[in-house]
């Protein structure tokens, strides 16, 4: 019988319309765990016991994986033994009562809003560069997008009337407002930047690099450490460090979780409230460093 996993990569595209990223996660883990197994002679999902997937988890642990890649792994499997018993192919779910490792909640590093503006403020020029680099990182900051996201939206995906961007994780699609600063920036980026960028046969894609061609992660990222540097940020700013910090913005804002976690595009509101507990660690924080009988 095999372990069938294009079955439960389709279900999970066509039923739970998972988003691409996700897919490509659960068919790497899972195309790993059938490969360990098939070493051990287990070659099909009925022969799998709780105790063969355990001796797996420890394999993952022996691996020097962090702690966090074998919990996914676990949560991996676990989803695809569930959907095995669900759709018949096993009678018992070997991996109900396997346990993922503990994962210490980490808190997201985030800018102040004092060094947010001071990062934006640095594409200050009139050149074309300076103009798409300045209308990405606005609407990067007003959006809340994934960097993966902002590179591949389309000059169609832009509303300048309206003040909205549609963002496309894989087939799941959201509409994101954004505010004045963004639309002025990507305003003056289309009247006087984006034309000198492009090549003759055109693109697609809203922001392009200065050959003409779609923009990639490496660049973005490259472009986002300069001007961090520029603006004399010393903490380690990656391209997700924007859009965590448009989420802890908002929070400490008064933003409700739920609008967030709809802008941010979070599948589980779960993953959304790291952002309350990022404003009341600052908040337990200044308590301890301001009360006088802390």
């Amino acid at each position: 019988m095999g372990f069938e996993l294009p079955l439960f990569i389709d279900y999970l595209k066509e039923t739970k319309n998972a988003s691409q990223s996700t897919v490509s996660s659960y068919q790497r883990d899972l195309k790993k765990m059938e490969n360990y197994f098939e070493e051990q002679g287990i070659a099909d999902v009925e022969s799998v016991t709780s105790t063969s997937l355990n001796s797996y988890v420890l394999y993952l642990e022996k691996q020097g994986l962090s702690t966090a890649t074998v919990s996914r792994n676990v949560a991996s499997m676990k989803a695809f033994f569930h959907y095995a018993c669900k759709s018949a192919q096993i009678k018992e779910d070997p991996a109900e009562s396997i346990k993922a490792p503990h994962i210490e909640k980490k808190l997201p590093e985030v800018l102040s809003m004092e060094e947010t503006v001071r990062l934006l403020e640095q594409p200050s020029g009139s050149s074309p560069k300076e103009l798409r680099d300045k209308a990405m990182l606005e609407l990067l900051y007003a959006t809340g997008m994934r960097v993966s996201e902002l590179i591949t939206v389309k000059l169609s995906d832009v509303n300048l009337i309206l003040n909205y961007v549609v963002c496309r994780d894989g087939e799941k699609e959201r509409v994101i407002p954004f505010g004045d600063n963004a639309k002025a920036a990507l305003d003056h980026y289309l009247q006087h930047g984006r034309m000198y960028l492009v090549r003759e046969d055109g693109s697609e894609f809203l922001f392009v690099n200065c050959s003409g061609s779609g923009m990639s992660r490496q660049g973005f990222w490259k472009l986002i450490k300069q001007y961090a540097s520029r603006a004399g940020i010393t903490a380690d700013i990656t391209p997700h460090t924007l859009r965590h910090s448009f989420a802890a913005h908002l929070v400490q804002n008064g933003a409700d979780l739920k609008s967030v976690q709809q802008m941010l595009g979070h599948s589980d509101i779960a993953t959304t409230q790291i952002y309350r507990d990022l404003n009341f660690e600052q908040v337990r924080r200044v308590y301890k460093e301001a009360h006088p009988r802390r």
